[in-house]
């Protein structure tokens, strides 16, 4: 068993001349996280199997230009919005925002510029921690106000990756973050995600219209393709002739947590049986967006193997998609004087 540590290293240039750098935080017992100042994508994180032997469980890239140039938000800080705001515009306290489109008429994961392509300023904190800053300017994107923003990446002795987020602002605006890594518990690359299991704690979810965009309605996952309240291969229904499974392509939903108050509490688990890998997800947030990687097709990531379609799946913890034009959702807002603060925890094992 060795300290936990944190150590950084070179990760390429930008165009421009600014260096990006990649920090690797280990707990000293088999779990090591690599993490970007580049849209403070979570690069690698490596964990034991049911054999101790680690493997990489995420999607992502090998160089900064990769990353550039075709990154489908592997590992990356969604925001200022995660998910979708619909027709890129919202109003508040009576003005009418015009957002950046970049999902057709949509704004998706804050616009065309949002905080996957941002650098961020880390700092090390303790021999166990990265804490990354970034001040998003009033009219980024087209939202309001200076937001001055705090993540904390940590990785505990319990093989936890815990990430803290923070916020202010000056103006009136709307927040929700979320990390967008790409999952896959046998290994990246190696295979679909169909056959792992999956359990969410939701009863409902949020159907959605043909561009992805919640109806409004908070509809019960019973007699569904959508009811994970117990363990259930994603594979199982995933081509069921259900409506809403054929508008996402598979799924590509927000479910409503049973947990909803804010408090941090367990919001999924996912098991691989090949690899015995075990990814219990907690969060203070009230909904989970699975994405069951229905777009992915087929690019070249670490190692140079293959990503083809539902080789990974994301479990995005975050407020509802369109909340700032749903007025029954749970608020977005954050006003002057308050702090944003959201919790989430992703926990492994094997069995």
């Amino acid at each position: 068993m060795n300290a936990p540590t944190v150590r950084q290293d070179a990760f390429g240039r930008l165009n421009d001349g600014t260096a990006i750098e990649q920090y690797t935080l280990s707990n000293g017992r088999g779990m090591e996280v690599r993490a970007l100042t580049y849209g403070g994508i979570i690069a690698s994180i490596m964990v034991p199997d049911r054999d101790g032997r680690a493997g990489n469980v995420v999607l992502g890239f090998d160089t900064l230009e990769a990353y550039v140039a075709r990154n489908p938000y592997f590992g990356a800080i969604a925001g200022r919005y995660a998910n979708r705001i619909a027709k890129a515009s919202f109003t508040l306290d009576g003005k009418a925002h015009a957002l950046s489109a970049n999902e057709g008429a949509n704004t998706l994961h804050g616009g065309k510029n949002g905080f996957d392509k941002r650098v961020w300023r880390a700092t090390p904190l303790g021999d166990s921690a990265l804490v990354l800053e970034y001040l998003s300017p009033d009219g980024e994107e087209g939202f309001p106000g200076n937001l001055a923003l705090g993540v904390v990446y940590t990785v505990t002795p319990e093989h936890e990756l815990r990430i803290d987020y923070t916020a202010t602002t000056d103006q009136a605006t709307v927040v929700n973050l979320t990390s967008h890594s790409y999952f896959n518990l046998a290994g990246q690359g190696n295979g679909d995600i169909l056959g792992h299991q999956l359990t969410l704690h939701a009863s409902k979810f949020t159907p959605v219209d043909a561009g992805l965009i919640p109806t409004g309605e908070l509809k019960s996952v019973t007699a569904t393709p959508f009811d994970f309240l117990k363990s259930m291969r994603i594979g199982d229904r995933i081509e069921a002739s259900d409506e809403q499974i054929k508008l996402g392509g598979g799924y590509d939903h927000n479910w409503v947590l049973d947990s909803s108050s804010g408090k941090l509490a367990e919001a999924a688990e996912v098991y691989e049986p090949t690899s015995g890998r075990v990814l219990k997800v907690s969060t203070t947030e009230p909904g989970i967006q699975f994405y069951s990687g229905n777009f992915l097709i087929g690019a070249k990531g670490k190692d140079g193997k293959p990503y083809p379609k539902r080789s990974a799946l994301c479990l995005e913890t975050q407020h509802y998609p369109d909340s700032p034009n749903h007025s029954a959702f749970p608020s977005t807002e954050l006003k002057p004087g308050q702090k944003y603060h959201s919790v989430t925890v992703f926990n492994f094992s094997a069995r």
